[in-house]
Parts: C-alpha cells; sequence; structure tokens
C-alpha cells in the first residue's frame, strides 16, 4: 500500500511541475511575422485581377487587410530598420543599404529583441535585416544577432545557376530587371527551402509548447524574378499591359523626382515585348512566393498553432513596374511607398470590413505589443493599431509619412512625401531651394498630374506643408530612452 502512494505522490508531483507551466506559456499568443521583399499590391486581395495569388487571399479573408499601409521609407535596409525598430528612419540614422542597426543606433531593443525578453524564442528564417539579393543569399547579411535566439540562413537552386539568369546587364542581378523560368521544384529554390525550414520550426514549436516569435523573410519576388516554370505558365505574356510615360512627363515634376523614376538608364523606355515579358515575371514570382507562405500557413493550421498564433503578412516597400516609366522601388509615388499588410488570428476582428485608413509600417511594433499586452519600449514612434485589430474604425492617423533621399549631379536632395485619403504631398528640399509636389487622388489616382503650382489648389497645398512640416518635425524627434545615435556612417560590404 505505501509503495502505491509513494507512486501516486511521485506522479503528482511531475504533473504539478509540468503541467501548468505549458499550459500557462499557452495562454500568451505567438506571432509569425512573414516580410516578401520587394512584394507590391499586385494581389488578389488587393483587387489585382491578374495577379494568382489564392494563398495570401484567404488570410486576408480570414484576416484585416489594411489598404493604405505605407512604409518610412522605400529601400530595402532603411525600411526594414525602420519597422524593426519603430523608428522613422530619421531617427535611426539608417538611410542606406549595408548598414547594421547597431551601427547607428547600438542602444536600440529591436522588436525580436524585446520578444526574447518576455521569454518567447525568437528565431528568423531568410531576410529580415536587408541582404544584398542575391548576392549575400545563404549568410547572415547585414542581420543583428541581438535580436535573435537562432537564424536560418536558405540556399536553393536559384543561388546556384545565377549564370542561367536573364539580365538587361551582364553579371547584374540583385539591382538591375532580371528573370529566369527556372527548372526542378519549389523547394529547391531558397524561398522553398525557407519554408521547410520554418515549417520544421513550427512542428517543434508544437511539441515543445514555447511561444514565439517566428520571422519568416522570403528573397523574392525581389529580383532575380526566379520562380519554376509551372508559375510562369500561369500568365499569357500578351495580357500585360505597360504604362506609358515620356520625356514630356518629367517636365512637370521637380528635378529630384525626374531623377528617381529614371534612376536607371538601362531600365528606361523597355521596348515593350520585353517589358510585358519582365512584367509577366514579377507575376509569375509572386504566385511562387504565394505558394510557399500557404506551405507555411497550412503547417501552422495542421499543428493547431492557428489557434494562438498571430499571423502578420507585409513587405519592406512597393514596386514600380513600368508607371512613371519606373521599374523598382525609390521613388516617392504609391507604387513605391504602399505595402501589403495583413493581420490574421485569434482576436482579430474583421466584422466591419478593410482598414482604408492611412497606416506606417513604423506601427507595427507597437502593435503588436498592445495587441499582445506587453510594454512597449518608451522610445517607439509609432501609433498601436489594436483598435482597428478590435473591430473599431476610428482614425488613427490623417496621413502616412515616407521619405527618400536621391542623388543628383549637384548634392544629395532630400525628399519627403505625405499620403493622406485625398492627396498625395510631397516636398523636395535640394542646396536650400524647395519644389513641391501636389495629386489629387480622388481625380488621379496615378499620381501623374500635378497640381503644386495650380493656384486653383493654393489652400490645399498651404494646409499639406503645414502637415507635412510638423509631420517631419515629429520624425526628427530624439527619444532620450533610445541612448546612443550616431550619424554618418560608413556601410559595410
Amino acid at each position: 500500500m505505501k509503495s502505491i502512494f509513494k507512486i501516486l505522490f511521485f506522479v503528482f508531483l511531475i504533473l504539478s511541475c509540468t503541467s501548468p507551466e505549458k499550459n500557462n506559456d499557452n495562454k500568451k499568443l505567438n506571432v509569425l511575422f512573414i516580410v516578401a521583399d520587394d512584394l507590391n499590391c499586385a494581389i488578389g486581395a488587393y483587387g489585382d485581377k491578374q495577379a494568382i495569388t489564392p494563398n495570401i487571399d484567404k488570410l486576408a479573408r480570414k484576416g484585416l487587410i489594411f489598404t493604405d499601409a505605407h512604409n518610412q521609407y522605400p529601400h530595402c535596409g532603411p525600411s526594414r530598420v525602420s519597422f524593426m525598430t519603430g523608428l522613422y528612419p530619421d531617427q535611426t540614422k539608417s538611410k542606406q543599404l549595408r548598414l547594421y542597426v547597431r551601427q547607428t543606433i547600438p542602444d536600440v531593443v529591436t522588436l525580436g529583441q524585446k520578444f526574447r525578453s518576455e521569454n518567447y524564442h525568437s528565431v528568423r528564417v531568410g531576410k529580415i535585416y536587408h541582404y544584398h539579393n542575391p548576392r549575400d543569399i545563404g549568410t547572415a547579411g547585414h542581420d543583428d544577432p541581438f535580436t535573435w535566439d537562432r537564424t536560418f540562413n536558405p540556399w536553393g537552386r536559384d543561388k546556384k545557376e545565377e549564370y542561367k539568369i536573364n539580365t538587361l546587364m551582364e553579371g547584374e542581378y540583385g539591382g538591375t530587371l532580371s528573370w529566369l523560368e527556372a527548372d526542378g521544384t519549389d523547394e529547391e529554390q531558397t524561398d522553398g527551402v525557407g519554408a521547410n525550414e520554418t515549417i520544421n520550426l513550427l512542428d517543434e514549436f508544437s511539441k515543445t509548447g514555447e511561444n514565439f516569435f517566428l520571422a519568416y523573410g522570403l528573397f523574392r519576388p525581389h529580383v532575380p524574378f526566379v520562380a519554376p516554370k509551372k508559375y510562369y505558365d500561369m500568365f499569357e505574356t500578351n495580357d500585360f499591359t505597360i504604362p506609358f510615360s515620356d520625356e514630356e512627363y518629367l517636365k512637370t515634376i521637380p528635378m529630384p523626382a525626374a531623377r528617381s523614376v529614371r534612376e536607371k538608364k538601362v531600365q528606361n523606355y523597355l521596348e515593350e515585348d520585353l517589358a510585358k515579358t519582365i512584367k509577366e515575371a514579377y507575376y509569375a514570382t509572386t504566385s511562387f512566393v504565394d505558394a510557399q507562405i500557404g506551405r507555411v500557413l497550412d503547417k501552422l493550421e495542421e499543428t493547431g498553432l492557428d489557434k494562438n498564433t498571430i499571423v502578420i503578412l507585409t513587405s519592406d516597400h512597393g514596386y514600380h513596374l513600368g508607371e512613371h516609366g519606373h521599374w523598382q522601388k525609390r521613388t516617392l509615388f504609391n507604387h513605391a511607398t504602399r505595402v501589403p499588410l495583413i493581420f490574421s488570428g485569434p482576436g482579430v476582428n474583421n466584422q466591419n470590413g478593410d482598414v482604408d485608413d492611412p497606416v506606417e509600417l513604423v506601427d507595427l511594433y507597437p502593435t503588436i505589443m498592445d495587441f499582445l499586452g506587453m510594454n512597449p519600449p518608451e522610445f517607439l514612434s509609432g501609433k498601436s493599431l489594436k483598435s482597428y485589430l478590435d473591430g473599431e474604425r476610428v482614425e488613427i492617423r490623417k496621413n502616412a509619412l515616407t521619405e527618400l533621399r536621391v542623388w543628383t549631379p549637384s548634392g544629395i536632395a532630400q525628399g519627403y512625401s505625405l499620403k493622406t485619403k485625398d492627396y498625395r504631398f510631397t516636398k523636395w528640399l535640394h542646396n536650400d531651394s524647395l519644389d513641391f509636389e501636389l495629386y489629387d487622388l480622388k481625380n488621379d489616382s496615378a499620381e501623374l498630374n500635378n497640381l503644386a503650382n495650380n493656384s486653383s489648389y493654393k489652400k490645399v497645398k498651404d494646409s499639406l506643408l503645414v502637415t507635412i512640416n510638423n509631420r517631419i518635425f515629429e520624425a526628427n524627434n530624439y527619444p532620450e530612452s533610445l541612448g546612443r545615435q550616431i550619424e554618418n556612417v560608413t556601410p559595410v560590404n
């Protein structure tokens, strides 16, 4: 009899030591953070009828779409540093590629680092901070080791077979339009390998019960547009159209804006058939990206982790596909500043439809903190969007701010652009001279008719000038709790 009591006693001790801890952990929400590289809003859920993105569309139907989300700097490195720190580029002092986050703000607590302090497992698969793509595939790029407990650097057939890639400049793939209908399977590609790693981690977390912040960063649809041939076969090249643009248009906008949309000579005024081929390649690669995201989301559901995991999907910036005569990013037009942003998971209320108010990627960090009930760092400059996730539709922001520096032969031009529901207003400073752009979005959604010098819009322009100056002042505020802030650092190759 005594031996039976001893056995029962030890069983009770084991259960009392292990079970409650695991159950308490599982009450906390996990985060699956999916970031695609150069993904614009050419997505079915965003109304693009040519896009084939069933998995992102399914996520959007289950979750909440932000239709007017904007990055704070339309270039990979600066944008990623901004949303991973909840700070504007004028605060991070990071406005170039090849900068590590701690070169300029060494004391910052990044998003993943904050999760580590909350006893979450913070894991990166693929590209979250800046990588030269495809040069740095398989390496840690310009990653921040303080952000993560573990990292995985996928490397696939697309990297191995770069010599097969079609490009507008021989030997150039990452900064120039380039594409390939690839042989082989999804899982041989870098993003397919990354999806496999992410799937394995979800299996692991489903067994351990450990809470996680899992960031899956895809390298596509960034150039080179590499995807297995079956994704190219989904589209007909001649179904695509290319917007018209000429030199006369450039005379209607400030010089820095004109330089931004003609930044790369080899990509200007492409022959129409070639342009259609390249646009098809972007859509095909986006469909490939969608498929990898679908595989990860299927595993999330299969493991049951979807019941306590918030999924956030976004991109570092938008992407021009011939609009304004431009390809790629680095402009202050909507095609470069606007990004997809979707939240899905337990507690996300979409009964009142999409959120059409302007929001910013700098809002991600404070929103995640608020939604998960964590105390945010004091230095965060973004605004929490939690009330939208709760189903409310009280406007949080009236506008979204994006900035960009443009090189010119006579020095750097600094631009800031304000996107409201009705207007886009852009202010350029170059050699102590100011110039402006103003677009009436209700009548000119393509942002082609600059009204900055139209006397009928003087009151609108004057009002927006006050607003943008206030926003720029706020974006330059130094949060004392941030710690050190270092300017004019040298990029690291």
